[in-house]
């Protein structure tokens, strides 16, 4: 099926659909360096891409990895030919296609049904609010939403600080505690008259990302929105997939920020030579990154230590390498990076969210240090 008729697609029609994944990721390459581009600037400002979005998502951007053998590595690709143009764009691409993750590995088949092709098309946009639930199963913080079971569902209140890529009609997905069980997770929809978005102080990078503060006041949430009733178990099942399909973010930005370096080797080289990071050593830890980075997502529901412990030994890596790569574009390009109109300085300033967005630098390493010898 040509991309043409892709972009048509209905909600309800992705499993007659066929993706070629080769022809989509050029795709999202063209519309990254082309439409992304134009708007990467206004993006950073504060200004949600939701065409963009809807765009990338025409473009088979969001269910990549719907193919057999779940194709994480393509969607990770995806990602990260978005990410070399912005990576706050990369980053609400991560938000869209781990919402698309979730709803694979859910064996609430009444969900699945209602809300995954939806999502992997494009036409049910939305985030992953796991920020706070993946700290609190490492006693960082504690679960901020709660919830009760009642007839048909639960009823659940609280107030999460950040959740990304959302707006008044979008999805997310949430972990709550419940009072007498195990918590669980389920889909939350910011329509309903109970959800409150609230705007957040501006970040440093990020303002175009759609991240609000969610309050969730006695929110009823049906079964048929539940995803797992026990989020332990779930959690485990796809949280190699949740923290690889992060790298995609980190993959471009170096890319970029090597492109950076070699674009002032003419004026620059014969003085950037005695910096100690070169942008032909980096591209060498970028090629070993990506070549593990691969070899993990074609087994991401491997459950053995040694492959968890190289996933977490990966993300960490990744955000160690982002803001390396961007500290020593800054220093390649110099005064000239460090003006405003430069994708230099922007490029610092996304690095530095890839080493701190959950799971952060400090929150990998104490994963890592947890683990059995």
């Amino acid at each position: 099926m040509s991309l043409t008729a892709v972009t048509a697609l209905s909600p309800h029609d992705l499993s007659a659909s066929e993706l070629d994944p080769g022809a989509a990721l050029a795709e999202i390459g063209k519309i990254a360096v082309t439409d992304l581009s134009a708007w990467a600037r206004a993006i950073d400002e504060g200004t949600y891409p939701a065409t963009l979005l809807h765009r990338f998502a025409d473009s088979g951007a969001f269910r990549l990895h719907l193919a057999e053998g779940h194709q994480l590595g393509a969607a990770i690709e995806g990602m990260s030919r978005i990410s070399e143009v912005c990576t706050s764009s990369a980053f609400m691409a991560w938000c869209q296609n781990t919402l698309v993750w979730y709803l694979i590995n859910s064996e609430n088949t009444v969900a699945k049904s209602k809300y995954l092709a939806a999502a992997a098309t494009g036409h049910v946009l939305g985030g992953t609010a796991l920020s706070n639930p993946m700290k609190s199963f490492f006693g960082i913080e504690t679960l901020k939403l709660r919830g009760t079971r009642v007839d048909g569902g639960y009823k659940v209140k609280g107030i999460l600080p950040w959740v990304s890529n959302l707006g008044p009609d979008h999805f997310f997905g949430a972990i709550f505690a419940l009072e007498g069980g195990e918590p669980v997770m389920a889909l939350i929809d910011c329509a309903d008259p109970a959800v409150t978005l609230k705007p957040c102080e501006p970040f440093l990078s990020m303002d175009g990302t759609g991240t609000y503060g969610v309050q969730v006041r006695d929110l009823f949430v049906p079964d048929d929105m539940v995803l797992a009733h026990e989020a332990m178990p779930f959690v485990k099942k796809m949280r190699a997939g949740f923290i690889l399909l992060q790298a995609g973010m980190a993959i471009g930005l170096i890319r970029d920020c090597i492109a950076m370096m070699r674009e002032v080797e003419g004026p620059l080289g014969h003085v950037n030579r005695f910096l100690d990071v070169q942008p032909d050593a980096m591209a060498e830890t970028l090629a070993v990154m990506e070549a593990e980075v691969n070899a993990l997502a074609q087994t991401p529901f491997d459950a053995s230590p040694d492959y968890w412990r190289r996933v977490v030994a990966a993300r960490l890596l990744a955000g160690e390498k982002s803001v390396e790569a961007a500290h020593n574009a800054m220093l390649h390009c110099g005064a000239r990076g460090y003006v405003r109109a430069s994708r230099c300085q922007r490029r610092l300033r996304e690095a530095y969210f890839v080493a701190i967005v959950t799971p952060a630098t400090k929150q990998l390493k104490l994963m890592l240090d947890q683990m059995p010898a």
